[in-house]
């Protein structure tokens, strides 16, 4: 499946969101996820499916000024 993910294209073979993180190698619960512009609350991420096109934004903090 072809999405996009943080502003690149990404080919996965994952069906939801929490297996796109692990597939990315994300771990912990340090980050933000969002999905076509809508906040995925990390609790909702294995419910959450994904499709074709769709267009993921993974945040991550940062420290600094």
């Amino acid at each position: 499946m072809k999405l996009i993910v943080n502003g690149r294209p990404l080919e996965t073979v994952a069906t939801d969101l929490a297996g796109l993180l692990g597939e990315l190698g994300y771990e912990g619960n340090w980050y933000a996820t969002a999905l076509n512009s809508e906040f995925v609350p990390r609790e909702e991420r294995k419910r959450t499916e994904l499709r074709e096109g769709d267009r993921i934004e993974i945040l991550t903090p940062r420290q600094g000024g």
